[in-house]
């Protein structure tokens, strides 16, 4: 969901890891060559959607390294198979009344640019849930921890998985 911590968690994880990050919501901007919100506004959300899944078809068939995605990603079957087919797919699951504390005075979402953006949050997240619960191979519960917590509970639940070695070693070839 947006709010949810996926870039600021990623790039964490990625360091400790060792891994390249990429926030896909920049790759996509650096080939639309305009801020999401602008493109949306142009061209639609379901070009934008167009777009996010070529972006991510690239960024999947990449080296491994960590990659947060949009929130809407999982819209799309394609994306959701090709996410969950390239490594492992961490769940950062947040209320919406949790994104809605993080995400109030937010106007860069464009999404959330309605009437009535917590109501929107919640519909959001209805329709959206499932689908990230679909992809996830492990669902972390945000709450309040801070990121370095959450994180330590994503490294922990690789390294329960034997996706990465404990604290200090070499990465694995899943991330």
């Amino acid at each position: 969901m947006p709010g949810s911590g996926k870039s600021t968690a990623g790039r964490l994880l990625s360091r400790r890891l060792n891994l390249p990050f990429v926030d896909s919501d920049h790759a996509i901007e650096a080939r639309i060559g305009c801020t999401i919100r602008e493109f949306f506004e142009r061209e639609g959300e379901q070009r934008f959607r167009d777009v996010e899944q070529e972006t991510l078809a690239d960024l999947t068939a990449g080296d491994a390294g960590v990659i947060a995605t949009g929130g809407g990603s999982v819209l799309r079957e394609a994306n959701r198979n090709a996410l969950r087919q390239a490594g492992v797919v961490v769940y950062l699951r947040a209320t919406p009344e949790e994104l809605w504390r993080r995400l109030a005075r937010d106007t860069q979402r464009p999404l959330l640019q309605v009437a009535d953006p917590h109501a929107r949050l919640r519909q959001l997240f209805a329709e959206r849930d499932p689908l990230y619960r679909e992809t996830a191979h492990f669902v972390i519960h945000t709450g309040r921890p801070s990121v370095p917590a959450m994180v330590d509970m994503i490294q922990m639940q690789l390294e329960l998985a034997g996706l990465v070695s404990g604290p200090g070693g070499p990465a694995g070839t899943a991330a």
